[in-house]
C-alpha cells in the first residue's frame, strides 16, 4: 500500500466500514484505500472491498465522496473500486488487527485443541 496524503487521512479516519464501526475501525485503518490524489480541485480514491459482495459499498462509497468532498480544496470526488487486487488482512493497520484478533495460522498451531480451549472464555466468566 502506498502513502496516503495526510489530508485524506485526516478526512478519512473517521469514516467506517459499516461491520467494523462498533469496533471503532475506519475505512483507514481497514487498510481499504488503495490510493487517494488530487488533480487541482478533483480527488480519485481507488478503494478496496473487504468481499466483492459487500452489502454496504453503495453507502461507503457515498461517506468516502461526502468526507473528501467537505475538505477545503476539494469540490469534487470520485471512488473508484479496485477490483484487481483482493484485500487482505496484511491491509490492517497493527490497531485493527489487534481489535480485530485474527487467529493464527494453523499450521502455526501444534495443538488446536489445546489452543481453543486456552483462549475459550470458561463458562462462569460469560454468565457474569
Amino acid at each position: 500500500m502506498g502513502e496516503l496524503p495526510g489530508w485524506a487521512v485526516e478526512a478519512l479516519a473517521d469514516v467506517y466500514d459499516p461491520c467494523c464501526r462498533e469496533k471503532g475501525i475506519s475505512v483507514v485503518d481497514m487498510g481499504l484505500l488503495r490510493s487517494v490524489t488530487l488533480s487541482g480541485s478533483h480527488a480519485r480514491v481507488e478503494l478496496m472491498l473487504t468481499s466483492g459482495w459487500c452489502p454496504f459499498a453503495t453507502r461507503l462509497l457515498t461517506e468516502i465522496e461526502d468526507a473528501l468532498a467537505a475538505r477545503p480544496g476539494v469540490d469534487t470526488c470520485q471512488v473508484d473500486l479496485a477490483w484487481d487486487e483482493a484485500w487482505t488482512t496484511d491491509r490492517l493497520s497493527a490497531s485493527a488487527a489487534q481489535k480485530l484478533r485474527f487467529l493464527p495460522d494453523p499450521a502455526s498451531v501444534p495443538d488446536r485443541d489445546a489452543y481453543v480451549a486456552a483462549h475459550r472464555p470458561h463458562i462462569e466468566e460469560v454468565a457474569r
